[in-house]
């Protein structure tokens, strides 16, 4: 057994967690409480004994234990294992094995683009480089700076990095799944950043996975090109310098979202270190999450020309519906963070931000740029358009509270604006109310829980259950595809490695399946199993049947006698 996994056998989740969560009431195998991640009032947090697993159905965090000790205390991967294994008395190995397929080409993925990295400073270092160095200096980058975010150059000759990779041993299927490269029709690869500035981008844990490349000629398209999606990369779940700001977030008890990663590097530099920016997309849901885990503070300072006001404005909605005390910094004559500081310095910034209006000021400001609030037609239409964000503040106390302001700041009655949020709330209610997702059908649903739970289940029932037809049809076969993928691989099963290789939806689906259960289940599932599985498969049966006779009688009735005995004779099998 690897390290990692005798780590996660050895460590109880629920003693972890309850350091965190003092007030987890048990539920049979379940123990249940506020969810440490995120504001409720309401218990969504489960953490179940047997599976050793943790889910907020509020929140949408979850993992083992490992990832809950990263999450709920800033670590890296390894400061997670490494602190469990100390407060848990267990020694660390050297180095940890990877055995199944997938985990050696993300292992490989993580490799080739710390290569990449590497490949791109020394160009950015070379004789070769020296344009993207005028370029920094310029734009007034240290070169301590340059350093510490590992910026680099991509050469333009457009096949440097491909052959370096082919070098070092990297197979074909790796060197494609890093989306560094572009197969090329006659033949090998070209470079994905060819004659770019080159800015690596890193997940919480400091690895590299990404990379953003900026245009280094005027006018040339596009400005910033980045990485495409990969195994190890998913841009709406990565925000660009969050491993090194987290620490000063949390000290700050607040982050400063930008739109660049130069505005980040400029911000860091100047001493402003809790700033982090997207990677080239909008704001996530899931991004909003990763920054409510250390502060539920957050000033968004994009830039402040027309693209960078409907960015922010897109943004309020998403951040306040997850429960974010949101500033908006705008910065005079549409200067962006890095060109304020260059022009006023250093402590003006920090002035400005320290003084950011709440979100409804800055939204109020559009607002009678847009509308004649003298009229009383413009003072409706400017309410039409302000009093949604501020509904979707969650506490009903807070909201009161910013409408009164909102009013008294645009020098209208109270009154009107309550009144619209009165008539918003009679709509919401003559609304019909959302449809639950269907529930699992029967059979389903004892047939997952029997697989999770039960590992003779898996051995008996996964390859006859992959055997057949309507395995298509069924809504847990995700789930159960990648259950197989874990037989066949030969990696131990886990609650934790099952859910690791499910998108979000199916990872919703089996926690809503598991954590639903209140008693653990001591005797065999088996028998639950193959009943399920003779079910489906009798039902497969019947299907296949009513298929073969239908195309019997069309081939009789078109005259293709030979093929009508082929099918009847394949019926008979059947029956």
């Amino acid at each position: 057994m690897e390290f990692v996994e005798r780590l996660k056998s050895a460590v109880d989740i629920v003693k972890v967690v309850s350091e965190y969560v003092p007030r987890l009431e048990k539920r049979g195998v379940r123990y249940v409480g506020l969810c440490p991640f995120h504001s409720e009032k309401t218990p969504s947090f489960s953490v179940h004994a047997t599976h050793q697993f943790y889910k907020c159905f509020g929140c949408g965090a979850g993992g083992d234990v490992i990832k809950f000790v990263m999450e709920i205390e800033g670590l890296t991967f390894y400061e997670a294992l490494k602190h469990l294994a100390e407060r848990h008395g267990i020694p660390m190995p050297k180095q940890d094995r990877l055995t199944d397929a997938e985990g050696r080409l993300r292992s490989a993925l993580y490799e080739i683009h710390e290569l990449a990295a590497r490949h791109y400073q020394s160009a950015l270092a070379s004789a070769r480089g020296s344009g993207a160095r005028d370029y920094l200096r310029r734009r007034g980058l240290a070169a301590e700076l340059v350093e510490e975010f590992r910026l680099g150059y991509a050469e333009p000759a457009g096949q440097a990095l491909a052959r370096r990779l082919e070098r070092e041993g990297f197979s074909r299927a790796e060197i494609e799944e890093s989306g560094l490269v572009i197969p090329r029709q006659e033949g090998g690869w070209l470079d994905r950043f060819r004659g770019r500035l080159i800015f690596p981008i890193q997940n919480e844990a400091g690895k590299v996975i990404a990379f953003a490349g900026r245009a280094l000629g005027e006018g040339e398209e596009p400005k910033y090109l980045n990485s495409p999606e990969t195994r190890i990369y998913k841009k709406s779940y990565v925000l660009y310098n969050l491993h090194r700001a987290r620490k000063a977030i949390r000290e700050a008890d607040a982050a400063v979202l930008v739109e660049g990663y130069m505005d980040v590097i400029a911000l860091w530099g100047a001493g402003v270190r809790q700033a982090v920016a997207s990677c080239g997309t909008a704001l996530t849901v899931e991004q909003v999450r990763m920054l409510r885990r250390h502060s539920d503070k957050l000033v968004v300072n994009f830039d402040s020309d027309a693209a960078g006001a409907e960015a922010t404005e897109r943004s309020l909605d998403l951040l306040v519906e997850e429960g974010m005390r949101v500033r908006v910094l705008a910065l005079e004559e549409g200067l962006d963070p890095d060109e304020y500081i260059r022009k006023y310095g250093v402590d003006a910034y920090r002035a400005r931000l320290a003084a950011a209006p709440g979100y409804f000021y800055w939204l109020a400001d559009r607002a009678r740029k847009r509308f004649d609030f003298r009229s009383p037609d413009g003072r409706a239409e400017g309410l039409r358009r302000l009093l949604p964000a501020i509904q979707k503040i969650p506490d009903k106390l807070e909201r009161a509270a910013v409408a009164g302001e909102l009013a008294s700041y645009l020098g209208v009655d109270a009154g009107l604006v309550l009144e619209r949020f009165r008539k918003a709330a009679v709509e919401r209610r003559r609304q019909p109310a959302r449809q639950p997702p269907e529930p699992l059908a029967p059979t389903e649903l004892v047939l997952l829980k029997s697989l999770v739970g039960d590992a003779e289940a898996r051995r008996q029932v996964l390859p006859r259950l992959a055997a057949l037809r309507s395995l298509e049809k069924l809504r847990i076969r995700p789930i159960v595809e990648a259950m197989a993928q874990l037989e066949a691989g030969g990696t131990a099963f886990s609650y934790a490695a099952l859910e690791a290789r499910l998108i979000e939806a199916d990872r919703v689906l089996l926690a809503s399946v598991v954590f639903a259960d209140e008693e653990d289940q001591e005797s065999s599932l088996l028998p639950q199993a193959q009943a399920c599985l003779e079910s489906l498969e009798y039902k497969d049966r019947e299907a296949r049947r009513a298929e073969l006779r239908a195309r019997v009688k069309a081939a009789e009735r078109e005259g293709r006698l030979d093929e009508a005995l082929r099918l009847a004779a394949e019926l008979s099998q059947v029956e």
